[in-house]
């Protein structure tokens, strides 16, 4: 049996030979002439169709009266797969060899049950050669199987129905953990041989690349089953956090066209479903913890739920000791915080450290986080909105055994002082009285004590704990190697008492300057009365003369009297004389 096709204008014609009764089946915008008898024979819904229009059209009885040949027209709305599909399905059912792949595979097979060619009423039918070819081509096939679920997204009802949507997602979980080498979706194999390990590394990427393509309600099925699998939460967390970045551009800074979810509504969504399946314990290590970070940044900026940012900040939290500098120090994009950097979110994430660290506290981790938190307390020192009690609570959030030493704290507070000039005296013993002076080296205590920013009760601590350290340090000597180390505990007392000599001179340098300064400003307040005085005489002396002035118009005096002033009192002399 042969078949022939040809289109124009919207219509298709399949001519056969040996059979002359034919139909019209309407698919979208094509127009199909068929051969009535084949496909009822083959299809059971286009049987029924077909005879019921044939039973009860009036066109029928009016064109037999009028000898009239008549064709069925029957119109299938929402076809599986369209025009192309249903065209395939016709060369199936006319025995025309067609190549299969796995999209067409899935749109033949919904496309079938649609048209009702089952194996009941048509042996050899199309529903069992394509679950055949499903079965044995798509399925044994990481990446086949992927491409059968890209498929399914178009007919997503109709593929759930008939269950095909689940047979993929239970073929790539299955095929995950069977896999001797779990780099599936991105994480590290294990392979002795190097070429076959890149080989086979650069294969797997392209299949992860390939189902980061798919929709995300299909993908959450996915991670659903590779969870109720009890996959590796590794292996779930980095499928999860790479579907974020594909899908999201904040993480990566990519513009929005790059991504197929436009919406921030979209992403909103998306990350916050991407965050709650996250798994809260075994988290993986440093490249896992920044990659967290990558997600609270368009956590903050999407406005998330307040639920997701602590779920979020607690995993994050938990290994804050894998963090970096760059990592803790996140912008404030809120209008409400003034501070360059989110304070509030650096002492939330110390906070969660320190609960989970409740449990299981490891002093190296603790000693990490300890350095953390002070370079970032360096870098945020200079900001002038950094209110001294923001900066003193951040400071005293960890607790001492976080800081082998407080030469960090020292430079911190240092810049913080600083930069906030005006300081109060009050305010500043208050900032010092985090550190602990006997915690700070040598080189430390030696610029404390020559630091004209430190209130003088720190200096003062700080050269009577290099004291007492020098008698401790020099007895200790003494006690235990004798005379002859004794001498040199002498030498080393020596020029430890040198620098003392010289901190004290500078520290009687400091306070001649501050007298000074101190007689400085009282003689200047002196002269600026002694200049407000002056300058109050000249403004009564100026607005004496304007009276004097307004006065002398007033009564129409435009001039002074020519007499001089010399003569006035010989004048009045000579006329009582007169007299």
């Amino acid at each position: 049996m042969g078949a022939e096709k040809q289109s124009s204008k919207g219509q298709a014609w399949f001519c056969t030979t040996g059979l002359s009764s034919d139909m019209e089946v309407e698919v979208d915008d094509m127009t199909y002439h068929l051969n009535k008898f084949l496909l009822m024979s083959k299809s059971r819904k286009l049987h029924q169709l077909i005879t019921e229009q044939e039973q009860s059209d009036e066109k029928k009885k009016r064109h037999e009266e009028k000898g009239d040949g008549y064709t069925p027209h029957i119109r299938l709305e929402n076809f599986p797969g369209g025009p192309e599909i249903f065209e395939m399905v016709v060369k199936i059912c006319y025995g025309v060899n067609v190549n299969l792949s796995a999209s067409t595979a899935v749109l033949l097979r919904c496309a079938a049950e649609e048209l009702e060619i089952t194996e009941e009423y048509s042996p050899d039918n199309l529903i069992l050669k394509t679950e055949t070819f499903l079965s044995h081509s798509v399925l044994s096939n990481t990446q086949e199987t992927i491409a059968a679920l890209k498929a399914c997204e178009s007919v997503s009802s109709l593929a759930e129905s008939i269950g095909i949507t689940k047979q993929c997602i239970d073929s790539i979980v299955s095929i995950a953990s069977s896999s001797a080498d779990p780099l599936l979706f991105g994480w590290p194999m294990n392979n002795r041989d190097s070429t076959k390990k890149k080989n086979k590394g650069s294969t797997l990427e392209v299949l992860s690349e390939d189902l980061l393509e798919l929709s995300f309600p299909i993908f959450k099925r996915v991670v659903q089953a590779m969870k109720a699998k009890g996959l590796s939460d590794n292996i779930v967390e980095t499928s999860l956090i790479r579907y974020a970045k594909k899908h999201i551009p904040l993480i990566t800074s990519r513009s929005s066209s790059s991504s197929n979810i436009a919406s921030k509504n979209q992403q909103r969504e998306l990350l916050e479903t991407v965050i709650s399946y996250l798994p809260i314990h075994n988290s993986s290590a440093t490249s896992t913890t920044r990659s967290l970070f990558g997600l609270l940044r368009p956590a903050i900026i999407l406005n998330t739920s307040e639920n997701c940012r602590t779920v979020l900040e607690k995993k994050i939290g938990s290994h804050l000791e894998k963090a970096t500098l760059d990592d803790l120090l996140i912008p404030s994009y809120s209008y409400l915080n003034e501070t360059l950097y989110d304070i509030d979110l650096v002492e939330r994430l110390i906070r969660h450290f320190l609960e989970n660290a409740a449990v299981s506290l490891s002093s190296t981790s603790l000693t990490v986080v300890g350095k953390l938190i002070d370079g970032a307390l360096c870098e945020i020192a200079s900001d002038a909105n950094l209110k001294p009690e923001r900066f003193y609570i951040l400071a005293v959030s960890l607790p001492d055994e976080a800081r082998l030493y407080d030469d960090g704290l020292y430079r911190a507070i240092d810049i913080y002082l600083k930069s906030h000039p005006r300081m109060l005296e009050v305010e500043r013993e208050k900032m010092c009285s985090v550190m602990d002076f006997q915690k700070v080296t040598i080189e430390g205590c030696t610029h404390a004590a020559q630091n004209e920013r430190l209130p003088l009760r720190a200096v003062v601590k700080v050269l009577f704990l290099e004291q007492l350290q020098l008698r401790t340090l020099v007895t200790a000597v003494t006690e235990e190697d004798g005379g002859e180390t004794a001498g040199e505990a002498k030498v080393y007392f020596g020029v430890w008492e040198e620098v003392l000599k010289e901190n004290q001179v500078l520290r009687l340098d400091m306070d001649a300057m501050r007298t000074r300064l101190y007689h400085l400003e009282s003689e200047y307040l002196n002269l600026k009365a002694v200049i407000a005085k002056i300058d109050k005489e000249r403004l009564y002396v100026a607005n004496a003369r304007r009276r004097k002035w307004s006065i002398s118009n007033k009564f129409g005096c435009k001039f002074k009297t020519q007499v001089c002033d010399s003569h006035e009192t010989k004048m009045v002399y000579g006329r009582c004389q007169r007299r």
